[in-house]
């Protein structure tokens, strides 16, 4: 497994890091808790050390379910945690950034994840009424008191980074990025440029470009992907014939259409990680897969027309 530093942290993590939305057991359907150890297991196993979840993951079962499968191992690699969206007892979401809204959501994650220090603490989403600087004076006390040891943020405009980011603090940024979502391109280009960490998400596509669906895919009430646009009409279509590309370039090299997913964000120099979700060791292995070759200049030109209007011929 390759290690990459994480902007100017201390933070070695791998370049395929674990996403754990997926196993919280919400937003991605139903999932079997003992599977999802095992898919923890075997990522340690072939060297995986970096794992992102969120309080909200789960509504919390995420976090829990990593510490419990990582036992001693949680005080050994980088788990990586989130705040900024909480949920009501009946499972509606909504944004909160405040000051007590950090505080009490950090000792949550803390009991959960059973650590006295979680090494990346990031802002989830921000609410869009906390200012930027009251958000990272709040961040800053919690390190000061041991609690954080890094600071990240994701899903934030250029403008908030760079506010968030005077303070000198904050070490990395998340962002959607895949083969055809481009759109954070430049500010995941500008703060490597910047000395940040940045890590992609997303970067199958939520599943679209495992090459695993059809024309009519079919998901349970607590699987998110049902109502993502995504997945439906004219941008289903033209994800799969994304995912049938991915296909065709992978099996030249005698891979995967995730595989080459994985591997077309994995050769952007300014990505220091790319974060793949896992039910299953299967899905792990598949995921380690993409480690270990290249893409040629005929591979990257093909693929690299995929988010165009017009992707394919």
């Amino acid at each position: 497994m390759e290690h990459r530093r994480l902007g100017t942290s201390g933070l070695e993590v791998s370049a395929i890091g674990f996403g754990c939305w997926a196993i919280g057991g919400h937003g991605y359907g139903t999932v079997d808790d003992n599977v999802s150890k095992r898919a923890i297991w075997k990522a340690l196993d072939l060297g995986i050390n970096f794992f992102d979840t969120a309080n909200v993951y789960g509504f919390g079962h995420s976090e829990s379910l990593l510490s419990e499968a990582l036992g001693e191992h949680r005080h050994e690699v980088v788990i990586a945690t989130k705040f900024g969206v909480n949920w009501d007892s009946e499972g509606k979401t909504y944004r909160d950034c405040s000051s007590s809204n950090i505080l009490q959501s950090l000792e949550e994650s803390l009991r959960r994840l059973r650590v006295d220090c979680i090494p990346l603490y990031q802002l989830h989403w921000h609410d869009g009424k906390t200012g930027i600087h009251a958000i990272m004076e709040t961040l800053q006390r919690c390190r000061q008191a041991g609690k954080i040891r890094y600071i990240g943020c994701c899903n934030l405009a250029s403008e908030l980074i760079d506010a968030a980011g005077s303070s000198g603090e904050l070490v990395s940024v998340q962002a959607l990025y895949n083969v055809k979502r481009r759109e954070n391109e430049k500010t995941m280009v500008d703060c490597f440029h910047h000395q940040m960490g940045v890590v992609a998400y997303e970067v199958l596509g939520r599943g679209l470009f495992s090459g695993k669906f059809g024309a009519n895919p079919r998901f349970g009430d607590n699987d998110t992907r049902g109502r993502d646009p995504e997945f439906q009409d004219k941008e289903l279509e033209r994800n799969i014939q994304i995912s049938r590309a991915l296909t065709e370039v992978g099996a030249r090299h005698g891979k995967s259409a995730a595989q080459t997913a994985i591997k077309w964000v994995l050769e952007k120099p300014f990505v220091a990680s790319a974060l793949v979700g896992a039910k299953s060791p299967g899905q792990v292995e598949d995921n380690v897969g993409a480690l270990g070759w290249t893409l040629d200049e005929h591979d990257l030109e093909r693929l690299n027309r995929l988010a165009g209007e017009k992707v394919l011929g």
